[in-house]
């Protein structure tokens, strides 16, 4: 219940704090800087062992399961969010896209380099 409590109070916060993107080419820098906060926030929240959400539980219990790699199978759970929610009538952008391609790579990223910075 909190998750959604903070993750709602940030979102407002930066929609009035962050300016509109007026071009194409600012709109995907905003979308793959949201990529990477994502998946660095992502990785800090899963490795300090408080407990993951319903995507990144299941990301990481499939991992454990499969040993199939985070950022592959994330991947792959993205994907089939971003399919059933255009079939269900969602609308499918290119920013929606690019994140549910790039996810899994940049939380798999991080999730290495926050494991390297915390093992010293």
């Amino acid at each position: 219940m909190l998750n959604i409590l903070v993750i709602s109070f940030f979102i407002d916060l930066g929609l009035h704090l962050l300016p509109t993107s007026e071009s194409f080419g600012f709109g995907i820098v905003y979308v793959l800087l949201g990529v990477l906060l994502v998946g660095f926030g992502s990785a800090i929240y899963l490795t300090c062992g408080l407990g993951a959400g319903p995507r990144d539980g299941l990301m990481t219990g499939l991992h454990e399961i499969t040993g199939i790699r985070i950022g592959r199978i994330r991947l792959t759970l993205e994907l089939i969010v971003l399919t059933l929610g255009a079939l269900l009538g969602g609308t499918v952008g290119i920013g929606t896209a690019l994140f549910a391609l790039l996810i899994g790579q940049s939380v798999a990223i991080w999730l290495g380099v926050v494991a390297r910075a915390t093992s010293r």
